[in-house]
């Protein structure tokens, strides 16, 4: 009786929580990512993004003023002021603190410490410190101070005035923007264009080897793109568009086609016979019935392949690599722009997640925007 029509599946609930936790498993690195965008580079060694909202404790090394700021008060020349200004970016209380990296919980907050001939050093909860002697201080640097402090929550924009301002030139940012605008919106297009004529000759059109022509292209999806990188660069540098954007686009195209062409054809041959029937008995060409039957019908499947296509060119990296080949950076797309950001090392973390989420917001825009149709062309020719 459970599968009378109209009842709903006893496992349903079942469904609907495994649904909610698949949601959850793709959402959760998206919000780690964007809460690190916002978190120092100290906060994002210590602690995890979960506990971005909570006090913790940090471990920091600030050097007092130098003695060229000292001053001589009732016999006594002292340095004072307070650490976390002196820092900065951090603030908080103190717990503890030091001044050797092997004891940097020797003293609590309020203690004074004897350095003998450097002399009397006292750190405070808030970060003041009073630093004196009886002779005068001399060096070029101030003392060392371990400090351990309870921070409180904090975020700040400097990661994106980093990534978007003038540390990192916002004109090469800017320009790498565009740029990858610029190899996507074509790399789209075109093989759209390509394969829809291809789609509806497989689908409609009877001609000898149609068969063959469609197991071929199936085929080739299982190719591997690295596979034929570098053919595919000496035949371009034979021809001369193996350093430009013409090159990357016939590149994104050719390994693009055949994933469009086997999904707009799925979803052609779904379409009613007789619309198209009856436009040909009306006296209309093929051409006539692609452009205005055909195309207007499967604006779904080429919603969904142009959202594909998009997202994997806006997200390259190796095939920009390999056939945009400019050491003057005019052709740098935001992928190869952000490893520049990251240095040599690969390291400042908060900048990689900053860069990321700036690089993300465009494909985010088109996927909320076109993603209706995703499902529709995903199911393309799977029920008739």
């Amino acid at each position: 009786m459970d599968n009378i029509a109209g009842q709903k599946a006893s496992l349903t609930w079942a469904v609907h929580i495994s649904v909610a936790v698949l949601v959850l498993l793709w959402l959760l690195p998206t919000l780690g990512l964007f809460v690190s965008s916002f978190r120092s580079a100290d906060q994002i060694a210590s602690t995890g993004w979960w506990k971005s909202l909570f006090s913790q404790e940090q471990n920091v090394v600030i050097r007092t003023e130098k003695p060229d700021q000292q001053k001589l008060l009732d016999g006594l020349y002292v340095i004072e002021g307070n650490l976390f200004a002196l820092d900065g970016a951090v603030e908080g209380e103190v717990s503890v603190w030091g001044t050797s990296s092997r004891e940097i919980s020797a003293f609590a907050a309020g203690d004074t410490a004897d350095l003998d001939e450097k002399g009397r050093l006292t750190v405070e909860v808030n970060g003041d410190y009073r630093f004196e002697n009886d002779a005068e201080f001399t060096g070029s640097r101030g003392q060392r101070v371990f400090l351990t402090a309870k921070t409180p929550p904090s975020f700040s924009l400097a990661n994106y005035k980093h990534v978007l301002g003038k540390d990192s030139g916002t004109s090469s940012m800017a320009k790498a923007f565009f740029n990858t605008l610029t190899v996507s919106i074509p790399s789209t297009i075109i093989p759209i264009l390509i394969s829809a004529f291809a789609a509806y000759a497989l689908a409609w059109m009877d001609f000898p080897g149609r068969a063959l022509l469609i197991a071929f292209v199936v085929a080739t999806l299982v190719v591997p793109l690295q596979l034929a990188l570098i053919p595919l660069l000496k035949l371009h540098l034979q021809v001369g568009i193996g350093k430009g954007y013409l090159g990357v686009w016939l590149a994104h195209t050719g390994f693009g086609l055949s994933l469009a062409i086997y999904l707009l054809r799925n979803y052609m041959v779904g379409l009613p016979r007789d619309i198209i029937e009856n436009a040909r008995v009306d006296g209309a060409t093929e051409f006539q019935i692609f452009v205005k039957i055909i195309l207007p019908l499967s604006f779904p499947a080429l919603a969904s392949f142009a959202i594909f296509q998009f997202l994997w060119t806006w997200n390259d990296l190796l095939v920009a690599l390999v056939f945009l080949i400019d050491s003057s950076g005019d052709t740098t797309v935001m992928t190869r722009q952000i490893v520049e950001l990251l240095g040599s090392k690969g390291g400042n973390w908060e900048i990689l997640a900053t860069a990321a989420f700036v690089s993300i917001s465009v494909p985010l825009c088109v996927f909320f925007a076109m993603q209706k149709y995703l499902v529709r062309g995903l199911l393309a020719g799977s029920v008739k």
